[in-house]
């Protein structure tokens, strides 16, 4: 069989078995063609260039087994592999912490956050870091800035100490573990945040590939905004008088908009549309 054919029978064994999909790929054609490739060493864009390739029997019976423990364990693709991809930037990724796939990666990649900014960023923080990726991305975004990765869990840092010595950032990303901003002090010309932000409802109803994931990384309370409402009262005093805070909230706008009302926020466009990441300066949070 050429890898074209193992793909197209692997996606429609995915199909077949009812997966959820969101941590990377959108659709089963392209989670097969992930798994596929990345258990044959290629390139994760090599599929074109590769389609006509043969694959030995030995190769499809490893790529099966792969698929098929994709569908028995409703794993994450991202957990089997242990690799995750954000703006073409590869990052280590166990259980121990969230798949990343901030929209925030995007606003940093397009630049939608430097007319915001008088001059390059010099301080910035990721709170809620994760894994890193997005205090990996705002490094490279800004490649004067000192920048400090934040996360309550002990865990969640070990990865991101991983990748952060990957990219060979040890000197520009500090990692710190602080419960919300209580350990940090600034002042930071931007804090970047993709807390946790699912509603208790939504929680309730999660996929289990979701629900593979740290729980503590997405619930956010009854309406989502539990940890949003600390980080609205404590960020001013960490934010230099120039600086803005980029926060993402997924589907949650209403509740935001319930919870805030009186803010004045500017919403930046995303591959998912205006309502996904929003910005906000010292004086709109004053």
């Amino acid at each position: 069989m050429t890898l074209i054919e193992v793909v197209e029978a692997a996606a429609r064994k995915l199909e077949l078995g009812g997966v959820v999909f969101g941590h990377g790929t959108t659709n089963a054609f392209d989670e097969a063609a992930w798994l596929a490739l990345w258990k044959l060493g290629l390139p994760l864009d090599a599929l074109d260039e590769s389609a006509e390739r043969n694959v030995s029997a030995v190769e499809r019976g490893a790529i099966d087994m792969l698929v098929e423990r994709r569908i028995r364990t409703r794993l994450p693709a991202a957990y089997l592999t242990q690799e995750a991809w954000l703006q073409g930037v590869p990052f280590h990724v166990d259980e121990r912490t969230i798949v990343p796939r901030s929209f925030i990666a995007e606003v940093l990649a397009a630049g939608s956050i430097d007319p915001w900014l008088p001059g390059e960023a010099s301080r910035v923080l990721d709170l809620c870091t994760g894994g890193g990726s997005l205090a990996v991305l705002a490094a490279m975004a800004f490649p004067h800035a000192q920048v400090d990765a934040s996360d309550l869990s002990e865990d969640a840092l070990e990865v991101a100490r991983i990748n952060v010595v990957r990219h060979g950032m040890e000197d520009r990303i500090r990692l710190v573990r602080s419960d919300g901003l209580d350990a940090l002090t600034g002042p930071y010309d931007l804090v970047l945040c993709n807390p946790p932000y699912v509603n208790a409802r939504s929680m309730s109803s999660l996929p289990m590939e979701y629900r593979a994931e740290p729980r503590i990384a997405l619930a956010g309370g009854l309406d989502g905004m539990d940890f949003i409402r600390r980080l609205m009262t404590d960020v001013p005093r960490r934010l230099a008088d120039h600086g803005v805070l980029v926060l993402e909230i997924g589907n949650e706008r209403g509740h935001f908009e319930a919870a805030f009302p009186q803010l004045q926020v500017v919403w930046l466009e995303t591959s998912a549309g205006e309502d996904q990441v929003l910005l906000l300066t010292k004086e709109a949070l004053r």
